[in-house]
Parts: C-alpha cells; structure tokens; sequence
C-alpha cells in the first residue's frame, strides 16, 4: 500500500500535490509513500503556527507537557510492530532494526516525560545583605530540527522530545527519502493531544530545510547530517544569532590490540561496521591492528564478512538490508573502487547483488592493507564498507585514530587497563567505547562528538537541557 502523506502545520493536516516518492530499497517497485513538496510558504505557515503556541506551551504546567511527551512514548511502544514494519520497509534497516530503533524512539519520549518535571536551577547566597539570587531555566521559542534518514524515528524523537520537555515549539523538517516515517510519528504526537501549532512538520527538499534555517523567527536549530550542509546551517543560524546544534558525521577508528581477544574485536568490527548497513554516524569504519594479531584478524573479518546474510529488510533472516538509495549505492560502490586504486586490497565483498526484487543490495567489504592517509580512511562514506591499517603498537595506533577532521566515536579492544585508560583519556572523539563497537549508545546518556563531527553542544541524555532552555539569573531584594 502507498500512503499519501501531508504537512501538519497548525495542528492540522496541509495536503499538497504530490511532488516526490519514497521507494522501498528492498524493493524499488514498491512506492512507500508520495509525499507534498513544501517550500517557503509552509515554512512561514508552520513558524507562524509554532511561534503562536510558543507563549501557552512553555507557561503550561510541567505536568502537561510530561503527560504529553508519556503518551506519546507508550503509543509508539503499543505500535512498535507497525512502525517498525514502515521504518524497514522505507529505510532498509533489518525488522529487528527497524523495530529496536522505533522502541527507542519511546523511551526516548517518556525519558524526556520525567525530565520535564526536573528542569531545576540554583539557589545562591547573594554577596549583598538582604538580597536573594537564584538561577531558573526557561524555554527558548521555536525549534526548527532538520533530521536525516538513517535514523528517521529516532534522530526526531531525541530532537523533538527535550525541545517540548521544556516547553518549545517545533517545526520538522525529515530527509527525503524517509518522510513516511516522520509523518507516522508527527501523526501521533498529534493525536496524542499535543496543541495546534506546538509540533508541526514540512515535508520537502533541502530549500524547506533552508527556509528552516533562514527564518527570522526561528530561535534555534538542531542539525544531523552532511559536514557540507551543516557547514552552511551553522552560516545561516550564526548570522540571525539563532542558536544551532550540529551533528556532522565520523570517520570513527576502532583499535584492535595483540592482547585483545579475537572473537570478541572481530564481533565489535562486524557489527561497528555493517549493522544497520554501515549507515550510521558511529559506525567502525576504519579498524587499526597490531601486526602480532594483524593477519588473524583479518583473516576471521573476512571470513565472518562473507559469511552474513544480506537481503530484503521484511525477512527475518536477513543480517544486512539494503542501502538506501541508489545514490547512496553508487557512493559507496565508488569508494570502494577509490581504495583499491590507492593500493588497498578488496578481501571481502564490495559487489553490487541482485536479489529477486530490484533494490539497493552490495555484499559487506573488507578493505585490507590500507594506508592511513587513504580516502577511504579520511572520509565518511556511510555504507557497509571498512578497511584495515597494519600498526606496529599502541602508539602508532593512537596516532592514526588521532588523525583527520572527525572526533565522533573511538573504540579500543584490548585486556590492558593501562591502554585502555590511556587510550578514553587521550582519544580524540566525543564517546570512546572500550571492548565494544564504535556504534551503540543509550538514550539517556550524551552524544556527540569533537572536531568537525559535532558544533553546538551535545544531544540526549541530561545535557539536553542546556541547548533547549536559556538560563535567567533573578535577583531579590526582602
């Protein structure tokens, strides 16, 4: 079935004519959704719509807007089969993905419930007699989120989630080729009782996303995607003095280490790497080895490379789906050529596959005997494509992970605390993960990276509340 999407603006849904497709990479004969394309008009429409809601949201009790954000995390719970269904059928995450990422999705929305109940400040002894000082956290205004499709659920709900926690209003914009999604949620958000004009969502391309940015009464703007356009996202919101958060992508490096044991650095590679179709932000897409475990290692990547399963994302048996788009496939498929033109060796995969039904489908590559300053071990390429570098030691191996524009994620596989400890404190990356893959982090818990990766301060967890509130410091004389 293909669903005919709309804009919710206002609390109510904006039809338009339809203007593009969202195709199942599964299957490319299966049209997911058609969908409006919006543009400066619907911006305007659902800034207008958020900047009026924006007084009665954030003076409305805290418990309103927890009872909310509640509701809507136990909705997409009691949906989560459906919903993930949707994700994978869009997107090209395995069932199991799929639906993992719409559970945590929910959990974030209820974590976000309590916290906006917790939205505390100080209290402080004023240096004159007589006078009391105290610090309180206030909403900020409207939020534009401008979100990608490797995480079509997930990315809004950690946007939109602490953004109306702490009584903002929003105005969404997903990417392109996942706007099914995005609509299924905004769906229940409205349905769930949220007032008009508090969350709204334009359906469009990159000119919604600009009209976004561009806006004079859009107070801040949260960013995941491309280093490129969020280098001009930052531009756009740096020069009307909006607030801006970016997150931009990694280039993350997981160390593997001669005391480390090799099931274990073999299972955090293949999942680091091609889970989820190597399309996410944290995952391994360079592996750096000690040359006493080198060659066993490789040897056991490639061999457990070959050995998944790549297929449609409905079957339950598939460990790898698709890739998104047939852009994205062609990216991917051209890095692999750049690296074996460079000097590194294809050991593993790296082949377009034709399955019954067309669709975006490659074979997980293994990229050996690669160089450090190689492009396929300096720049994002986002699909099921990792190399390996052949170190002498820790040190070499600290150094190469050092090197480059991103600071995402870092991992390290090693039994010596001593590297370990060594390695989270001098690591140059945003989370360093120790025995475990680059990918993987909890809801509830900071995200975000250094260097060019991320830009604005952090996501999820507690730290939220610093970029969706604005602290006012009161004094009061007796």
């Amino acid at each position: 079935m293909t669903d005919t999407l709309t804009h919710f603006i206002a609390g109510e849904a904006v039809a338009g004519a339809a203007a593009g497709e969202s195709l199942n990479p599964s299957n490319t004969n299966d049209v997911v959704a058609r969908y409006p394309a919006g543009g400066k008009a619907e911006v305007d429409a659902a800034v207008a719509a958020a900047r009026a809601a924006f007084p009665a949201w954030a003076d409305a009790s805290p418990e309103v807007r927890s009872d909310l954000l509640d509701k809507v995390g136990s909705t997409i719970m009691a949906r989560a089969k459906e919903l993930g269904q949707l994700l994978s059928r869009e997107e090209g995450k395995t069932i199991a993905e799929g639906t993992g990422e719409v559970m945590r999705a929910a959990r974030i929305f209820k974590y976000f419930a309590g916290e906006a109940l917790r939205r505390h400040g100080r209290t402080l002894d004023s240096t004159r007699p007589g006078i009391d000082a105290a610090t309180y956290r206030e909403a900020v205004g409207v939020f534009g989120l401008v979100t990608p499709w490797n995480f079509p659920i997930a990315i809004p709900a950690w946007k939109a989630a602490p953004a109306l926690a702490f009584g903002n209003t929003v105005v969404l914009k997903p990417a392109s080729p996942t706007p099914a999604t995005a609509h299924a949620l905004a769906a229940i958000i409205h349905e769930c009782g949220a007032p008009a004009g508090v969350f709204n969502l334009v359906i469009g391309d990159g000119k919604v996303g600009q009209a976004i940015v561009d806006h004079e009464e859009v107070d801040g703007i949260s960013f995941t995607g491309s280093q490129g356009i969020g280098a001009r996202v930052a531009e756009g919101a740096v020069k009307r003095q909006a607030r801006v958060q970016l997150e931009m992508g990694g280039k993350n490096p997981l160390v593997v280490l001669d005391d480390a044991d090799l099931d274990r650095a073999v299972a955090c590679a293949i999942d680091g790497a091609f889970y989820g179709t190597g399309q996410r932000c944290t995952a391994s897409s360079r592996v750096i080895v000690t040359e006493g475990i080198h060659d066993r290692f490789v040897e056991a990547l490639v061999e457990r490379a070959r050995a998944l399963r790549v297929g449609d994302a409905l079957d339950p048996a598939t460990q790898i789906g698709p890739v998104v788009s047939d852009s994205q496939l062609e990216q991917n498929m051209r890095y692999v050529r750049i690296a074996t033109e460079e000097g590194g060796r294809l050991a593993a995969g790296g082949e377009r596959l034709e399955m019954t039904n067309p669709g975006y489908f490659m074979s997980p590559a293994v990229i050996a005997d690669t160089a450090p300053d190689m492009r396929i071990n300096s720049e994002e390429v986002f699909g099921p494509v990792v190399s390996t570098v052949r170190v002498k030691d820790y040190d070499e191996a600290l150094a190469i992970a050092n090197r480059g524009q991103f600071g995402l994620s870092a991992g390290i596989v090693t039994n010596s605390l001593k590297h370990s400890r060594h390695f989270r404190r001098n690591v140059r990356a945003g989370m360093v993960m120790v025995n475990l893959p680059t990918a993987g982090v909890d809801y509830h818990v900071p995200f975000g990276g250094t260097r060019k990766s991320s830009y604005g301060g952090r996501e999820q967890g507690f730290a939220a509340v610093e970029f969706y509130t604005q602290m006012k410091t009161v004094y009061v004389a007796g």
